[in-house]
């Protein structure tokens, strides 16, 4: 069967009223393959429809992903009706998935607009802000018990140190030698980069619904103005801490350059950005959010780099299975700009704190 055949079948599959026309082959995102379906509806008219095939590799309970990601979403149309929301097809008997061979078939709506990778425009970053904060209010109601934990332990800080020490012991590729610098400093702000995974433990940080993806690019933004429509790519939501979302948030857009970048000159947080971003979650968020996760906002920001960079030289010396790399050395850059960006966090860690007691303070005033 071809995947015109293909495309076709999972159109009828999820009770679409029309002819499946053609499709279109979406070139981003690494993970699943995504199609940008036509069809003629029986009206006449012509509508397009996302079809995704998961990569069932890296999800390993694809049913359970879709799951939580059902449950998210129409409880978020539901609060929202006749406006803009990602939403999933189902087959005559309530599946959001159509399993077929090896294939695990996904339909939602289409939703036209415009994505961004890069951003210079505080704007946009603040718009983000305003979309991943309003996710996180939309689901403040809703429990997060509900949901499977599709990768455990993903942000247990604790645990990445664990693994990372039971890697250097095997030192299975012989390279522990040439990152000692490297492991210096990730094993001296441990008990720092830890703070959240033990206020969880004890009690004192509510668990949330957390998107856990937190890039810009997982926003779609309106052509016409830029403002954000919808948070997208949700595979990776299940519970977790809003510091895990805000924080990566932070890690990836404020940073001056690319989380890969081999100048380590050139790597910093940019203050503008933090600023922004922060200004628009928290206009959505500063009602519902404890004073231990206001506290720890700006925090989370250094906690998920140097997780993310636990995660990277982990990899590395066990020779990069996990991670996609272009180039033998590629984990041990992205490690190293991630500590150069939690270093310079740490220089600015009180500024950071007071923009989220500002920005606090103007919402609430």
């Amino acid at each position: 069967m071809n995947i015109h055949e293909k495309l076709a079948k999972v159109c009828e599959g999820f009770c679409i009223d029309g002819t499946y026309i053609g499709y279109e082959l979406i070139q981003v995102g690494n993970v699943n393959k995504t199609y940008r379906v036509k069809v003629c509806l029986t009206n006449g008219n012509e509508k397009y429809f996302l079809v995704q095939n998961l990569n069932t590799y890296v999800f390993k309970n694809p049913v359970q992903v879709m799951e939580n990601i059902d449950k998210v979403t129409e409880h978020i149309r539901a609060k929202h009706p006749g406006e803009i929301a990602l939403h999933f097809h189902h087959t005559a008997d309530r599946k959001t998935y159509i399993e077929s061979g090896k294939d695990f078939w996904r339909m939602s709506n289409y939703i036209p607009s415009t994505t961004y990778n890069v951003v210079g425009d505080l704007d946009i970053v603040r718009n983000a802000g305003r979309a991943f904060g309003r996710f996180q209010m939309d689901l403040a109601d809703f429990d997060s018990k509900l949901l499977y934990e599709t990768i455990p332990n993903f942000h247990d800080t604790v645990k990445r140190f664990a693994h990372l020490a039971e890697t250097v012991q095997a030192d299975p590729c012989g390279m522990v030698s040439q990152v000692q610098e490297e492991l210096d400093y990730l094993f001296s702000v441990k008990d720092r980069a830890c703070v959240l995974t033990a206020l969880l433990q004890e009690g004192k940080l509510p668990l949330r619904v957390t998107h856990n993806d937190t890039k810009i690019n997982n926003v779609l933004f309106s052509a016409e103005n830029d403002a954000a429509l919808a948070v997208i790519d949700l595979d990776t939501v299940m519970p977790g801490l809003v510091g895990h979302d805000f924080g990566d948030a932070i890690r990836f857009a404020a940073n001056y350059t690319e989380e890969d970048c081999p100048d380590l000159e050139a790597v910093g947080v940019n203050m503008d950005v933090f600023r922004a971003f922060t200004e628009g979650f928290l206009e959505q968020t500063a009602a519902t959010l404890t004073q231990t996760e206001l506290d720890t906002l700006a925090l989370s920001a250094f906690v998920l780099t140097v997780e993310l960079a636990v995660r990277f030289l982990d990899d590395y010396i066990q020779g990069s299975p996990y991670f996609k790399i272009n180039y033998p050395e590629h984990n041990l850059v992205r490690t190293r700009c991630q500590i150069a960006l939690a270093k310079d966090m740490e220089k600015n860690m009180a500024k950071m704190e007071q923009i989220v007691r500002d920005c606090v303070a103007s919402i609430r005033k």
